[in-house]
């Protein structure tokens, strides 16, 4: 955005926090940045204020502007039909409109009177519909015929701490069966290279295994089939029209506190978009090296179940694939009065 000739009042590292702690040991600092931005804000008023994604602080900063008389936008909704449903109050009293990136958040929305727009996933508009195994395997350098299984243990450390042991057991488990096949691991960072390399080093009967880092798209799409920790990175794996399973642990407490707010009946969010649930999803003690590998398998061997798996994938990237930025500029566009009906036989609308 810089780069488009955007000003960045506060450099994004301030305010890239992620977990409990991380954000307790920064909340002071935090507290203080959104409360500048309000009176920077109610100072220079803009026409609309466009607040993308981290509802936890765009949230309250939109409110507050909203209740100056600012026009505010939530791009991207919190997960709130997911959980802590009662927080859509509070979206309503803070924005004017929610743009929505998933088909059923515009029904909760409407449900609750709250205005929305529902304008596709980015990641639909840009990952093609077919995309083939060999560029990524010549870009990894794995042969066209290897038989490959990936391994997303998850994006942060404490996921790849609670998956990785769980998740290189399985990979045990498939080779038993599957002498010749090779493990490509994805992690995001050196740092959850290291954790998954250290835990590595206690199987030591596990062979042909590739650690790739900050490469995960093409470690799904060179992989012919895929063991996912529950994210958003289990839409990005349907949308490759890769077969998955999906797998996810916490602590006893927090799955325990989890049972009783969540408000959905599955965990990969390709379940939650399909009418019929096609990826198989294993949650703490069942997501054992055993069962998870049973279904993996059958991905591994079986045409007709991965036909049937990505089948489904094409219609969630067809249901997706809105062209995203250009109906959230839209709704930015409406929401200020400069989008108006075209003429009779030309675009749609005219930004004016």
């Amino acid at each position: 955005m810089i780069a488009e000739g955007f000003h960045s009042y506060v450099p994004m590292e301030r305010l890239s926090v992620m977990g409990l702690f991380e954000v307790l040991s920064r909340l002071f600092e935090l507290l203080k940045i959104r409360k500048n931005l309000v009176r920077h804000f109610i100072d220079n008023p803009p026409d609309v204020f466009v607040g993308i994604d981290a509802p936890d602080f765009n949230l309250q900063l939109e409110n507050k502007l909203k209740k100056a008389g600012i026009k505010t936008i939530q791009y991207v909704s919190p997960q709130v039909w997911a959980w802590r449903q009662n927080r859509v109050k509070h979206i309503a009293e803070s924005v004017n409109q929610v743009l929505a990136l998933l088909p059923f958040e515009q029904t909760f929305y409407r449900d609750h009177q709250v205005p929305v727009t529902f304008v596709g996933h980015p990641l639909a508009d840009t990952i093609d519909l077919e995309t083939p195994q060999r560029p990524a395997r010549e870009r990894l350098e794995l042969a066209a015929d290897d038989k490959i299984l990936a391994l997303l243990p998850g994006s942060r450390s404490s996921e790849v701490k609670k998956l990785a042991a769980t998740f290189l057991g399985t990979a045990l488990y498939v080779q038993r069966q599957m002498p010749d096949c090779k493990i490509l691991i994805a992690a995001l960072t050196e740092k959850t290279s290291a954790l998954i390399a250290e835990q590595l080093a206690e199987f030591p009967d596990l062979k042909h295994v590739q650690i790739s880092v900050g490469q995960s798209r093409d470690v799904m799409a060179a992989a012919d089939a895929l063991l996912v920790a529950s994210g958003t990175v289990t839409l990005e794996a349907a949308l490759l029209k890769r077969p998955m399973v999906v797998a996810y642990k916490v602590s006893k407490m927090t799955y325990r506190i989890a049972r009783k707010m969540i408000k959905v009946d599955h965990i990969a969010l390709a379940n939650l978009l399909s009418k019929k649930p096609m990826v198989p999803e294993f949650i703490q003690d069942e997501a054992s090296p055993e069962n998870l590998s049973q279904a993996l398998l059958t991905y591994m061997n079986d045409e007709k179940a991965v036909k049937a798996q990505t089948d489904t994938f094409m219609d969630i990237h067809l249901q997706l694939r809105q062209n995203a930025s250009a109906k959230a500029a839209e709704a930015v566009l409406g929401e200020i009065g400069l989008l108006v009906p075209a003429p009779e036989g030309e675009a749609e609308h005219v930004a004016v």
